[in-house]
């Protein structure tokens, strides 16, 4: 009979251990960032908009000049719109390599998240890239409404 009572209560534990995991920030953080990456290797430009937090900003912390093709000193939402389009166009295939990625909760604000990564960023016109770059990647994510959101960027 202990046998079975303690089956029972295994049963009836396990269940509630494995719905934690679901709601544990840590890990919708790093599935969100997972999620990026495996939108911009399959090209789906709305999906990663969708990604984007409507106060996105890239390279903030740098004094950035006005392009001639864009008119703006700010790389934002339209801007990253803009640069998935050329990328998406130039390279049939897109990879992005990671060959490290540390993701973390803000240990003073919940609902900030922090990552940081080193990447390649792959093109190609086939099966074989024929242009990569190299970048250390800061992202800081914003959760809203549920959603982690990828609110900041920057890279060198």
């Amino acid at each position: 009979m202990p046998v079975r009572r303690f089956t029972l209560a295994l049963l009836l534990i396990v269940p509630l251990f494995s719905s934690c995991g679901r709601n544990d920030p840590q890990a919708a953080l790093e599935a969100a960032v997972q999620q990026l990456q495996d939108n911009i290797e399959a090209k789906r430009s709305s999906a990663v908009l969708e990604q984007l937090h409507a106060q996105f900003s890239a390279q903030q912390q740098l004094e950035q000049p006005q392009t001639e093709l864009s008119g703006q000193s700010q790389y934002d939402r339209e801007w990253a719109k803009r640069t998935m389009l050329a990328l998406f166009m130039r390279h049939q295939n897109v990879g992005v390599i990671a060959f490290s990625k540390r993701s973390q909760i803000d240990p003073t604000y919940a609902d900030k998240g922090h990552t940081e990564a080193e990447i390649a960023l792959t093109g190609a016109a086939g099966l074989i890239p024929d242009n990569a770059a190299h970048y250390r990647l800061k992202l800081e994510w914003w959760l809203e409404d549920g959603e982690w959101q990828l609110a900041r960027l920057n890279w060198q």
